[in-house]
């Protein structure tokens, strides 16, 4: 993590109330961590494409090394795809693709992670009361190349098929939970992560007047343990 830290984070605030305290919070941790940050406000469906085309094209153009890239996407949601401020519909993968080893050379065998704020469904999940064998792999010494999709660290504020809780005034959970984590603590952020989902698993939410739970989900295909601080 010797060289430079890069986020873009693109959000869409229109009815998303609650939407400036989550960028408040964010961009102070970029700036605790050492991150060149950059954002967006209401981007439009061609312009998330865009803005993630720009930033790719920026890093490349970097004479500098770089060590890491945050991505943070902020939007209404359903699964694998993100409602933006024009009523349009932006495939996720649309957008992780433009990073990947393969079109990236700045971020090549660097660590890229995404953090979506977005509803992946409108399942809500009310919570229930509490009442393997080793795996051997055969790996290769030293790899000449590397695959297309690794070395992604996707974070997204709640499960397949269920919705995301953003508080009017105060922000979404998943955000604020992320950023007090990620400022407080120290680690690699696979085990920072873990954290974040135990502080939000024990969280208790109410919506309607009715009690709700909600856990973020976490892929990754980071190869080495990334560290912030």
């Amino acid at each position: 993590m010797s060289g430079a830290r890069l986020a873009l984070t693109l959000c869409v605030t229109k009815a998303r109330e609650g939407s400036e305290a989550d960028l408040d919070a964010l961009e102070r941790m970029f700036r605790q961590l050492g991150f060149e940050s950059t954002m967006k406000r209401d981007p439009t469906a061609q312009q998330f494409q865009e803005e993630l085309d720009n930033f790719q094209q920026a890093l490349d153009a970097r004479n500098d090394p770089v060590s890491c890239a945050f991505v943070v996407l902020m939007a209404h949601g359903l699964e694998g795809r993100l409602k933006v401020e024009d009523g349009q519909m932006v495939e996720l993968e649309n957008l992780f693709e433009v990073l990947n080893n393969k079109n990236c050379r700045a971020l090549r065998a660097k660590p890229k992670v995404y953090i979506v704020q977005a509803c992946q469904g409108e399942q809500r999940d009310p919570g229930e009361t509490v009442s393997g064998g080793d795996i051997v792999m055969i790996t290769k010494d030293s790899p000449e190349t590397i695959p297309t999709y690794t070395d992604i660290l996707h974070v997204y504020s709640t499960i397949k098929g269920y919705i995301a809780y953003r508080h009017d005034k105060e922000g979404s959970c998943f955000i604020q939970t992320l950023v007090d984590v990620f400022t407080e603590r120290r680690g690699p952020i696979l085990e920072l992560l873990t954290e974040v989902t135990r502080w939000m698993a024990e969280a208790e939410l109410v919506q309607e007047g009715k009690p709700r739970k909600v856990n973020p989900e976490i892929q990754s295909t980071l190869r080495k343990r990334l560290y912030l601080q």
